[in-house]
């Protein structure tokens, strides 16, 4: 049987995500694999159709990856039947515009987060998305990380007992642009060009908070711009705006707390860049990007309390590895999958514009928190 071709219009792609994760990695790589496999056995190639601003860019990528199709014009893209996937990875700023034409077009929207800058946006795409009847789905590829599906397995077969509490620690030491350029483009530090780390990682901590343990029923969030100076790509000292650190308390459905960390202003000192540490009264875990370790509550150790003395323990030494038992793929590309077996075939997709509106919610109450200085109730 031989494959169909869908298209796929894709906005935003000659950034390094778009381009990294989503291009190369999922679309391009499904193709290698043959397309995306469905129930009955067949498969759909996926056509991406290049779009962007920088005309330039667009035709360099394209040649560089064989790809026929590419435009600056998203109208015209989106004018064509046979295009039937819209996504966007575009800076946050113009994310909604572009989500909006797609949905008017009839296109199914597949989109990064977060969805939009408020969630008065967010929630109207959604109800656009609902109203027009086409489907829709919000990145959340924490998800699918290997140390995150191997917590999951822990939960599901109920190791923790009764689950406490969640600490999560994020980040990285992001260079001032001065005497080292700088990991991430400037407009993350500018809160007039849609910056800031809780626009940017609440939505993924309330994606992984609500589908690992719970959606989050109140926050308490204390905001900082630890370094007020950075030098942009042009080698101009700017103003950073936005908030570069967030320290969050979430209290989650079942009384569980969890605490995450949030930071671009911090050196690591943890064997991956995000941990979660889960407590549980049966037992503890921590898991990063890709390993997960754990110690059941016949295995604890009983440390003593006494700074008079050296400690001599190896306190990591008592933890196991979760095994992989389990070959893992790209997480981007995983959710790919999912959402074009959504889209021809109605396949389960769980991950749509509404879980993307709680994300931003999430975010504004986030600042709000901050803001106020007190604790925010998030809702149903």
């Amino acid at each position: 049987m031989s494959p169909r071709s869908i298209g796929v219009v894709m906005n935003g792609v000659t950034g390094r995500m778009g381009y990294r994760q989503h291009l190369v990695r999922s679309v391009l790589a499904i193709n290698e694999q043959g397309g995306v496999a469905l129930s009955d056995g067949s498969r759909v190639l996926l056509r991406p159709v290049l779009v962007g601003r920088n005309p330039d860019k667009l035709a360099k990528l394209a040649a560089d990856h064989g790809i026929a199709d590419w435009t600056t014009d998203l109208d015209a893209a989106l004018a064509v039947e046979e295009n039937q996937i819209y996504f966007d990875a575009q800076v946050t700023q113009a994310r909604v515009k572009s989500v909006l034409k797609a949905i008017e077009a009839g296109k199914h929207v597949y989109t990064e987060k977060p969805t939009a800058e408020t969630v008065e946006e967010a929630v109207a795409l959604a109800q656009a998305a609902e109203a027009r009847g086409i489907k829709n789905g919000v990145v959340q590829d924490k998800l699918f990380l290997p140390g995150l599906l191997k917590l999951k397995r822990l939960i599901d077969g109920g190791f923790f007992g009764r689950i406490l509490s969640v600490r999560g620690e994020f980040g990285y030491w992001v260079f001032e642009g001065d005497w080292q350029s700088a990991q991430r483009p400037s407009w993350n530090y500018r809160t007039e060009d849609g910056g800031g780390i809780v626009l940017d990682m609440f939505p993924h901590w309330a994606y992984v908070l609500e589908n690992l343990f719970g959606r989050v029923r109140s926050v308490y969030a204390q905001t900082a711009t630890h370094i007020p100076e950075r030098v942009d790509e042009r080698g101009e000292t700017y103003a950073a705006t936005a908030d570069d650190a967030a320290y969050g308390v979430f209290e989650l459905e079942g009384g569980i707390i969890a605490q995450i960390n949030s930071s671009w202003c911090v050196r690591v000192n943890r064997d991956e860049l995000v941990e979660f540490q889960v407590d549980g009264t049966h037992g503890s875990a921590v898991a990063g990007l890709r390993n997960c370790r754990f110690q059941h509550r016949a295995g604890t150790p009983k440390p003593v309390w006494n700074p008079d003395l050296p400690v001599t323990a190896r306190f990591r030494d008592d933890w196991q590895e979760v095994p992989d038992n389990d070959e893992f793929d790209n997480g981007f590309k995983i959710q790919w999958e999912m959402f074009v077996r959504h889209v021809v075939e109605d396949a389960p997709f769980p991950y749509d514009f509404a879980s993307g509106a709680r994300g931003v919610r999430l975010a504004e109450l986030g600042l709000r928190s901050s803001a106020e200085g007190r604790r925010l109730e998030v809702g149903a």
